[in-house]
């Protein structure tokens, strides 16, 4: 891992941190700085953890999550800015990443298992056997009671998060690709090849169709009526999630966009696309008038084939505290030496843990095996 300390800058205020994977086995960390209008990706850090091209990434107010073809999932610590560990269940590819809030990571990998980790102690809480092929997507509810997974057994899952169970099994007699639920949590859209389907929570049937020109690689909800889709081609296409209507697309790279990620920044939405062209890059959009032209705030060529995209936002005391440390990196900079990672420690988990929710209190039942933890 490779950090940048000279990125800090009294006069131009960190925004967020935007996180690229890439085939190159390379997760890369780029700072978010605005200056009146003015706005820069500056190079924070690079991390080549991994032994294989990375598949998916993960970000929450403290941590990075990366998950590659390795069959690991690496984790960054953002505060002190170091590895933090590597974590040890899944065999086969993690096929997908996602954190809920500040407490839990879910991972869902190509060996058909959907893992809750706990982010205190990074143990497996919950290690269930989500899909008979690969699990290929999942999402949580922004309640963070239940979660939704698609596989290659051609069912839309619906898993209970409380006792680790199945609530619905859906056959779609597809493999879908993609699953995100809306901010809301009243819709969600399931993605096959180049056709997304609308459902409704309170009926759990589809109430509309999406259909992009190529197969959809990416999507994210930038509000919870409009969806932003990337497909294997330059574009970037904005549709109304009720309606089901294209409201606008424009030209975004030079290769195929293959993800998408978003942050609000005052009163406006910030899109940030990377694509197989190596290019990361930050569009305005006017969410209130929609159909007016993105504007590419700033871009950033990173020479990798990028595949998966991440954002860091600090909590609210994180940025109190970085702006701090930002006022005095700008005296000490040309002659302090950058600071050493700390000490890596490396996370295995051998045995299948449940944690059965009671009327007294939880329960954890170990399923066989031992767990144990090394420091490396």
């Amino acid at each position: 891992m490779r950090s940048n300390p000279t990125c800090l800058c009294v006069n131009m205020e960190p925004v967020v941190e935007v996180v690229a994977g890439s085939y190159e086995q390379i997760a890369f960390g780029y700072r978010v700085y605005k200056e009146q209008q003015e706005w820069t990706l500056k190079a924070d850090f690079t991390n080549h953890a991994h032994t294989a091209s990375l598949s998916a990434v993960a970000a929450n107010d403290r941590f990075i999550a990366t998950g590659s073809k390795d069959e690991t999932i690496q984790l960054y610590d953002m505060k002190s800015r170091s590895e933090h560990g590597v974590l040890h269940h899944h065999n086969g590819t993690i096929s997908h990443l996602e954190f809920y809030g500040t407490s839990h990571l879910l991972s869902g990998g190509e060996d058909g298992l959907l893992c809750v980790w706990s982010t205190k102690k990074w143990e497996c809480l919950k290690s269930i056997q989500a899909h008979k092929g690969h699990v290929s997507s999942l999402s949580v509810h922004p309640s963070g009671k239940i979660a939704l997974s698609v596989g290659t057994d051609k069912t839309l899952r619906t898993w209970n998060l409380i006792d680790g169970r199945s609530a619905f099994i859906k056959n779609i007699k597809q493999n879908a690709h993609i699953v995100m639920w809306s901010p809301a949590g009243d819709k969600y859209v399931v993605v096959i090849h180049d056709k997304m389907d609308i459902y409704s929570l309170d009926t759990a049937t589809v109430t509309g169709t999406i259909f992009n020109p190529k197969r959809v690689s990416s999507v994210k909800f930038l509000s919870n009526a409009v969806l932003a889709v990337a497909g294997d081609d330059e574009f970037v296409r904005l549709f109304d999630a009720n309606s089901q209507k294209c409201i606008g697309e424009f030209k975004a790279h030079e290769n195929r966009v293959k993800a998408l990620e978003s942050f609000t920044v005052e009163d406006f939405c910030v899109l940030a696309s990377a694509s197989n062209d190596g290019f990361i890059k930050l569009w305005k959009l006017n969410l209130d008038q929609i159909s007016m032209e993105p504007v590419l705030l700033a871009e950033v060529n990173t020479t990798a084939r990028l595949n998966c995209l991440a954002v860091w936002q600090p909590s609210s005391q994180q940025k109190a505290t970085g702006e701090q440390e930002a006022q005095a990196a700008t005296s000490q900079v040309s002659t302090q030496p950058a600071p050493q990672p700390t000490k890596r420690k490396t996370v295995k988990i051998f045995a299948e843990e449940v944690v059965i929710e009671e009327s007294s209190g939880p329960k954890r039942v170990k399923m066989g095996g031992k767990k144990k933890q090394e420091n490396k």
